[in-house]
């Protein structure tokens, strides 16, 4: 998410008015939304929360929060109130302070805040309402009447913003349907978020709510889900949608499916033996494919996985046993997938454990997701290494979710973190790390990717004795893979070449000068020819000629070679190669040119003078 986002919050659960009941579900609704809107894995907004506020308070945070804005924001404004009708038909928002007689000047209007997505600068603006119509008023209070219909989108649907590029309004219910937390309004209930607002926060969370499964959860995506969970959970409120949008917007990142890598595809000449009519030709395709899906460089090997699932898929039946064969070794294969760390000291330092992720690169690139709070992932060379937080006493047990390329896994945790004072039960395999734990993070659940490519090896620690340690440089350069250096090679060589051949152009030229000038001298009795061998210019010209040849021959090697395995080479020596054989062909095409020449000129020269 590269754009400004930014999101309001407005919860207000407690009136001061006794006609308006007391809401349960706001105060958790804005704890469990600004969590995930907030989250840089999910909605990567900036959040802020406002909480029983008053109506000036909440009209001034409203307006500061669509003012000063750039066309590239995207504003989301979220209610969680009750929804007042006044008698003229306006909709209005309950504040803290709210006096259902005084709506005007003690409520929010729906049409300040309409006015105020009007008048915004920003590209896009969301509206999420989740108040409660019906259920605003308690039994018997005669201080506002609840008859009659709100049709809240109408609200928001006259006017259409003039400057932003779109805008969105999603409701958890319209007309004077109540907006549900969880089955009842009972007063002695505990609190729990609303049943729209428990849809978004899990659609985001879980990215259940990314239905295409493309990586991201749009808006369409979100309001889909919200609908179908909401209708489940109750049927008496039917969620509802208003947008004016140009494009998609997403609203949130998802890792659902599976994690997402940008494929190279593989090179046009093993795409066009796959579509051969000879069996052996596609036989030798599909065992290069299996190649390039062990390949260190993530975006080749997931182009080979996909087209050696089209071959599992749509081949003959030995071609396609091969594929699926290759397909089966970048499963997620993490090993163990049971850690049982035994009894801790609570506020103990937390004890680490390694899981392996085995297979090839492309295996052990997955993203991963504790389920409980208390788990904590750091991702290794090799995998990760997993701990708990001791902070709290108990029995835990947990999950943490592995997401790669083609399938998910699970490893299972099991803990048991008794009081300070209890002696923690042996664990002969523990290992002994000195190092300080890090401050857990400010995320309860963090998402963590592992990427074999950019995780760097740790060093490691040298052996305790007298002599130095004679294998540590050969493992280093094992565990790295060197990039090719064919082409830049060939393409320095080409350069080389053409700079000698122009060099062997001068002297050529200047040789000849002294040669024709001699034949001057020697008046009638002179020959150019044997002047020209006398002062050497032949030699000279002819090593011009090779040179000159041999420069455009190697470059175009260096391009070729380039061209062929480009995505072997980095960004960096592929623009190098293209500059050194651009500059050696501009080098020795002229050089040639006028080596021939003065070639041509030695030859018809020689005869007549």
């Amino acid at each position: 998410m590269t754009d400004s986002r930014h999101a309001l919050i407005i919860a207000n659960d407690r009136y001061a008015d006794q006609g308006l009941k007391k809401l349960k579900a706001p105060a958790q609704d804005a704890v469990a939304l600004e969590r995930v809107l907030h989250d840089p894995q999910i909605g990567d907004f900036e959040v802020e929360v406002v909480h029983n506020a008053s109506a000036d308070l909440m009209r001034r945070r409203i307006q500061g929060f669509f003012n000063d804005r750039r066309r590239a924001d995207t504003l989301l404004l979220h209610f969680s109130c009750h929804g007042l009708k006044s008698e003229s038909g306006e909709l209005y928002f309950a504040a803290s302070d709210t006096e259902p007689p005084l709506l005007a000047a003690t409520a929010v209007a729906s049409q300040f805040v309409r006015g105020c997505m009007s008048g915004t600068r920003a590209g896009r603006s969301v509206l999420f309402l989740d108040c409660c119509y019906g259920g605003a008023f308690s039994r018997g209070s005669a201080s506002v009447r609840a008859s009659g219909d709100v049709n809240v989108l109408e609200s928001f649907a006259k006017d259409e913003p003039a400057s932003g590029r779109g805008w969105a309004v999603i409701t958890a219910s319209d007309s004077m349907e109540y907006s549900f937390e969880g089955n009842e309004l009972a007063e002695n209930s505990a609190p729990r978020p609303s049943v729209f607002t428990h849809a978004v926060v899990e659609g985001l969370e879980t990215g259940e709510a990314d239905l295409d499964a493309d990586g991201n959860v749009s808006l369409d995506d979100l309001y889909e889900y919200v609908y179908r969970h909401v209708r489940e959970q109750n049927p008496h409120q039917t969620p509802k949608k208003a947008a004016e949008l140009q494009g998609e917007l997403h609203l949130a990142h998802s890792r659902r499916g599976g994690i997402k890598i940008v494929a190279i595809p593989s090179p046009s000449a093993l795409q066009t033996a796959l579509n051969s009519d000879e069996f052996l030709r596609r036989q030798g395709a599909v065992t290069e494919l299996c190649k390039r899906l062990r390949r260190p460089e993530l975006p080749v090997a997931e182009g080979a996985r996909q087209h050696l699932g089209e071959v599992a898929h749509n081949e003959v039946q030995p071609l396609a046993d091969l594929a699926a064969e290759a397909l089966s070794t970048i499963r997620l294969a993490p090993s163990p997938d049971r850690l049982d760390f035994g009894r801790i000291p609570r506020g103990s330092t937390p004890p680490r454990k390694s899981v392996i992720m085995q297979g090839p690169p492309l295996a052990r690139h997955c993203v991963v997701q504790p389920k409980q709070p208390w788990l904590r992932v750091d991702p290794t060379r090799d995998g990760m290494e997993i701990h708990v937080d001791t902070a709290t006493p108990g029995h835990l047990s947990g999950d943490i979710a592995l997401k790669g390329v083609a399938d998910e896994s699970v490893i299972h945790v099991e803990a048991e973190v008794t009081p300070a004072g209890v002696p923690p039960k042996p664990e002969p395999h523990l290992p002994n790390d000195s190092t300080p734990p890090k401050p857990p993070p400010d995320d309860k659940r963090r998402t963590v990717v592992i990427d074999p490519s950019r995780i760097p090896s740790k060093p490691k620690e040298p052996p305790k004795t007298t002599e130095p340690p004679k294998t540590t440089e050969p493992r280093k350069r094992t565990d790295r893979t060197t990039p090719p250096r064919r082409a830049p090679a060939l393409a320095g060589a080409a350069l080389a070449l053409a700079v000698t051949a122009l060099a062997m152009l001068f002297m050529t030229i200047q040789r000849g000068v002294v040669a024709v000038v001699a034949r001057a001298d020697a008046g009638v009795s002179g020959n150019v020819e044997n002047d020209i061998r006398e002062y050497g210019a032949l030699t000279p010209l002819i090593v011009c000629l090779i040179t000159g040849a041999a420069a455009l021959v190697v470059g175009a090697f260096a391009r070729h070679d380039l061209g062929a395995r480009r995505e072997d080479y980095t960004k960096r020596a592929a623009s190098g190669t293209q500059t050194l054989t651009s500059v050696a062909k501009g080098l020795a095409i002229p050089t040639l040119v006028l080596a021939v020449l003065a070639g041509i000129a030695y030859l018809v020269g020689s005869a007549h003078w």
